[in-house]
């Protein structure tokens, strides 16, 4: 026996079992850290949109009476997913057309009458002139509702409205909601002042932010789960979730989801620039490259930059400013990376320009229309003028937001999908 009783060569097996032993236990963190990667780094594979997914619910829809609110932005590969499904033998007896209409070529605003669709001979209703949510008799030869509109994640984006009268009529005539979820481009970005409810309008219907980091699907589980629905009603749901996406990735949507919103640009820096549609800076409607550009004529001198509203059909007829040299910033160069980075609008601009502009008392006295020229309704507060006009600090501004966002971010962690 060696030292206390051992048998010679027993440190050395010791030793051996010690080693085999550290090395079991890397193996098991090596492969942890493998896995955890896999789960929660960036999905592999190209994004695949619900839509596009048709083998998850093709079958489904088969033999239903299926009524689709759609618009330009529904599409299956490059193909309108109503003329796709269409085509596959489904049973589409209406199509729900939102603002901008059907095929997309609508101006902001402008209602839209019923028709007939020329390529299917499918009947389209508007849900955005007569009648804003489906009917009980548009509904009574309809057994599933489908949803499938492009969002861009700002709150006065009018497509989540829709979708919430939608659920409504579907909840109140028993009638299920399938949506075909597709990606946020503004999915990292919330930000804003939380809507007050007395301020509630045709472009702000929900107590949240101005920019709110969600899917159509996502949000979609929020109506329910929040009870906001009329009454508290509860909407049947089946959501067919974006295969390889997570909400950082940057996507670039395939078709422009509205006229006025026709590049990646504008896109992204939408919900910072139309809170300018509640003041008499023009954001560039009545030009090609509207939501990239910020102008008046009264700032001639203070900047070099300059463009010249005009009619434009179906994205401009009577644009503010129409034939006046315009002179302001031009951001279709800026790179709208920062806005994902940071998660929040710009609000600077807007102190810039006010601090810019000569006329102060007139900065938000324009009114393009009855809702989209209130600053007030457009921000979800009273208080975001009062600040600007008080010359507060972007700080002192989102101090006011701190708490609001806060709940918001917390509540909202039940209903995301992509985390």
């Amino acid at each position: 026996m060696g030292p206390q009783g051992r048998a010679p060569g027993s440190e050395r097996n010791s030793f051996k079992e010690k080693m085999s032993m550290i090395k079991k236990i890397c193996l098991i963190v090596f492969f942890a850290f493998c896995v955890k990667g896999l789960a929660f780094g960036k999905p592999r594979g190209p994004i695949i949109t619900g839509a596009d997914q048709t083998g998850n619910y093709v079958p489904y829809l088969k033999g239903k009476r299926i009524g689709m609110v759609v618009n330009n932005t529904s599409i299956i590969g490059s193909k309108a997913s109503v003329d796709s499904l269409h085509a596959l033998g489904l049973n589409i007896v209406k199509v729900f057309g939102p603002e901008h209409g059907f095929r997309g070529d609508v101006g902001a605003g402008v209602k839209v009458e019923d028709s007939k669709d020329a390529k299917t001979g499918i009947p389209v209703i508007s849900l955005y002139g007569k009648n804003q949510k489906p009917t009980r008799e548009q509904l009574k030869d309809v057994d599933v509702m489908v949803f499938d509109i492009q969002d861009v994640g700002a709150r006065f984006y009018t497509y989540i409205i829709t979708m919430h009268r939608v659920m409504e009529a579907c909840a109140e005539n028993g009638k299920e909601l399938l949506i075909l979820d597709r990606p946020n481009p503004n999915g990292t970005v919330i930000d804003g002042p939380i809507l007050d409810m007395n301020l509630r309008s045709g472009i702000g219907h929900h107590p949240i932010p101005i920019a709110h980091g969600m899917t159509i699907g996502e949000f979609a589980k929020m109506l329910n789960g929040e009870k906001w629905l009329d009454k508290g009603m509860q909407c049947k749901l089946k959501i067919v979730p974006v295969a390889n996406y997570s909400r950082d990735m940057a996507y670039t949507l395939p078709i422009p989801p509205s006229p006025n919103l026709n590049t990646q640009q504008s896109i992204e820096l939408y919900p910072s620039l139309c809170l300018f549609e509640g003041t008499v800076i023009s954001q560039g409607r009545g030009t090609y490259f509207p939501f990239t550009v910020l102008g008046n004529p009264d700032l001639k001198g203070k900047y070099s930059f300059s463009f010249t509203p005009v009619s434009i059909e179906n994205m401009a007829k009577t644009p503010l400013h129409m034939n006046k040299t315009c002179y302001g910033m031009d951001l279709r160069t800026y790179d709208v990376a920062k806005l994902r980075k940071s998660g929040k609008i710009n609000i600077q601009w807007m102190i810039e320009m006010y601090k810019a502009y000569p006329y102060k008392e007139k900065f938000f006295d324009y009114k393009q229309s009855k809702e989209m020229g209130n600053i007030d309704k457009l921000a979800g507060t009273t208080e975001f003028k009062k600040q600007i006009q008080a010359g507060m600090s972007e700080q002192a501004i989102r101090k006011t937001w701190e708490k609001g966002l806060k709940d918001f971010k917390q509540m909202r962690k039940a209903y995301l999908i992509y985390n």
